[in-house]
């Protein structure tokens, strides 16, 4: 049966969408494939329509039991073999893909790459015929994908094993993304690769800065009611509270998060399919495996993690193609926990400074001073026209030539050598006096007080543009500091101009500072500190706080201990624990930390550690003798810490630990340091 006859007896449709007949053809005719098409494109149909065209059993590689079980039921309603290996299985459901794998009538086999860490599982699937392995949320393999699962990496091996041709989706991949999508699935052979259109033209596109953001929230949903749609919050909490509220004021309203019983979960899933008008509050863990294509809206209480994030999340809305709406606030709050976000995960700096492109990118698209559509599309390569169907081409905002407080900006980043956070180049431009500034010298500037006529808050605006037209971007292996891109160079230099929207910079909002463990100069030392530790609690199978507590942690980002004998002064920083882990957190705080032998360490923090040192100047001083003659000659560690614990020292007792040919030559002047001690 040809694809055209299958697309309109089995799925019921008489065409295909855009894109999707060549890809289909593709994969049909046995070549690998990646294709990247927008959230609501169609994928799926590109990887079970061919399927039923090439002979045996096509493999599907699913994140989400949830999803895995909507499109069975799909294919099983349409009258297709397909089935699921899942944990939630009944055991009549398991007994049915078996009997189908062993008697050839499965066409689909759906399962979730954890299930292939299993050497059965690779066994079964060589001896069940597999023709073709399909891969939904490819970019799930990338750890620059915003959903990495490991378990994906298995999946080329298994690709190799049954020598099969496999087709790769995704709604969402940068170039990154889909350039080890390639070498981890396709072993570094491009395959034919399909990068459909990212646009989404019926979805109405907003932002708005917070302002009382579950009134902005209720208001949203208010002018909606009886229309399906989804909030998502960044945090638990919040889809609770907000829940809550919705409820209150009318709605049909329910909380979904990773921490809920699967069952709950399940419920909060199937009443979203069947039920009108329900609103979930939900984290992330909301809405991959969802495929509801009449969502009308959706809001972000808080601002996603990254462009990708956020393209994906409001690609939920709207999928049967009638108009959608969205809505994102955002405030400085935001930004500062996704940075934290950031700065506290445990990828390498190339990564995390790659993440930060990210989050200036959403910034950019939040602080966008023409069509918001354009934006996003450019940042997938494409070159859009206006949407006419966003908030700034409903009403564009005024902007105005910011060059010279940009300007007052990024030579402050200069000429404090990129070293520095927002709130201290701020606290320079506006001549602030603090104790940081008069310590470095920081008030003789040529920009010192040079930004007086905006306030604080309008500056913290300025630069959160900045951002997001990526003039600047928070350096993880200084600790947030902020470096200029080559963007900002030809600012700097006088050669060319920027602009930027007056609106979030006059009126920009006043919020009671959230209560921060450090200043907002030391949270990005705090949070490599917090990572630091959350690795080493990983590694040893243990909670965090066992290895240090928070206080110890805000009293080293703090101080910056520069040397063992200055970590070991730290509260909560014993002998055993410095010894652990006492120059892992150094490395963070300063960079190398010199060797130090352990009986020195065992002195760290202790007047006797500082004699020990003055004995080992002294001793490097006689290794040849008072002259420089003599044959060469040492003590060991253990009797220099040994001489530097005397009390009441006389000749008799340095004999006695470096016996008497050291001490003939070393006595005295150990002798001298032990008494000037």
């Amino acid at each position: 049966m040809d694809a055209a006859r299958i697309l309109r007896d089995v799925f019921g449709f008489d065409g295909f969408r855009p894109g999707q007949e060549e890809i289909v053809d593709a994969v049909a005719a046995g070549r690998n494939t990646l294709a990247i098409m927008p959230t609501g494109g169609g994928k799926s149909l590109c990887f079970q329509l061919p399927a039923l065209v090439r002979g045996g059993v096509t493999v599907v590689i699913s994140p989400l039991i949830a999803l895995m079980r909507d499109q069975v039921r799909g294919l099983s309603e349409a009258g297709v073999a397909a089935g699921a290996l899942t944990s939630g299985n009944t055991e009549e459901e398991t007994d049915s893909v078996w009997t189908g794998l062993t008697d050839g009538t499965l066409k689909l086999l759906y399962m979730a790459p954890e299930r292939l860490a299993s050497y059965g599982t690779q066994r079964m699937l060589q001896q069940a015929g597999v023709g073709l392995i399909a891969v939904d949320e490819a970019h799930c393999v990338s750890q620059w994908g915003h959903d990495f699962r490991p378990d994906y990496l298995r999946i080329g091996e298994l690709r190799r094993a049954l020598d099969v041709p496999l087709a790769a989706f995704t709604a969402t991949a940068d170039a990154e993304t889909r350039a080890e999508i390639v070498e981890k699935l396709f072993d570094g052979v491009q395959p034919e690769t399909f990068l459909r259109g990212f646009d989404r033209p019926n979805i109405h596109l907003a932002f708005a800065v917070k302002d009382s953001p579950r009134s902005q929230i209720l208001s949203f949903a208010k002018e909606r009611k009886g229309q399906s749609g989804i909030v998502y919050c960044g945090t638990r909490a919040k889809t609770q509270t907000l829940a809550q509220a919705l409820g209150q004021a009318g709605h049909s309203a329910c909380a979904y998060h990773g921490g809920m019983e699967a069952e709950a979960r399940r419920d909060i899933e199937r009443r979203f399919q069947q039920e009108d008008g329900l609103i979930v509050c939900a984290t992330i863990a909301f809405g991959m495996g969802i495929d509801k294509p009449d969502i009308r809206w959706v809001a972000h209480a808080d601002l996603p993690k990254s462009i990708e994030s956020y393209y994906q999340e409001i690609g939920r809305a709207g999928r049967d193609g009638a108009p959608a709406e969205t809505l994102t606030l955002y405030g400085a709050d935001d930004v500062r926990f996704r940075r934290t976000q950031i700065d506290e995960g445990l990828a390498p700096p190339e990564r995390r400074s790659a993440d930060h492109g990210r989050l200036n990118a959403l910034l950019g698209l939040a602080e966008a001073q023409a069509c918001r559509r354009q934006n996003l599309l450019r940042y997938f390569g494409e070159d859009p026209v206006p949407c006419g169907n966003c908030d700034l081409c409903d009403a564009p905002p005024e902007t105005f030539d910011a060059t010279t407080p940009v300007r007052m900006a990024l030579s402050a980043a200069l000429r404090t050598d990129e070293s520095f956070g927002a709130g201290h180049l701020i606290d320079i431009v506006m001549g602030a006096d603090t104790a940081k500034i008069r310590e470095r010298g920081h008030d003789a500037l040529p920009t010192y007080g040079v930004g007086r006529e905006w306030s604080k808050r309008q500056w913290q605006a300025i630069f959160r543009q900045m951002m997001g037209l990526d003039l600047v971007r928070p350096d993880p292996e200084r600790h947030g500091a902020l470096r200029m891109t080559e963007a900002a160079r030809p600012i700097l230099r006088g050669e060319a101009q920027i602009t930027l929207r007056r609106d979030t910079v006059q009126n920009a909002k006043f919020s009671p500072a959230v209560r921060q463990m450090v200043s907002e100069e030391n949270a990005p030392l705090m949070s490599a500190l917090k990572a630091k530790r959350r690795a080493l609690a990983e590694a040893a199978g243990g909670p965090a706080y066992i290895i240090f507590n928070d206080k110890t942690l805000v009293e080293m980002a703090e101080t910056k201990p520069s040397t063992l004998d200055q970590m070991a002064r730290i509260g909560g920083v014993g002998a055993t624990k410095l010894e652990k882990y006492g120059r892992a957190f150094l490395e963070v705080i300063a960079g190398a930390v010199e060797e130090v032998h352990p009986a020195r360490m065992k002195l760290a923090g202790r007047s006797e550690g500082e004699v020990y040192d003055r004995l080992m100047a002294v001793q490097a001083d006689l290794a040849r003798g008072p002259i420089g003659t003599d044959k060469p000659m040492s003590c060991t560690a253990a009797q220099l810490a040994k001489v530097a614990k005397l009390r009441d020292a006389d000749a008799a007792a340095v004999e006695r630990i470096l016996g008497p040919r050291h001490a003939e030559r070393f006595s005295d002047a150990f002798l001298a340091v032990l008494n000037a001690s």
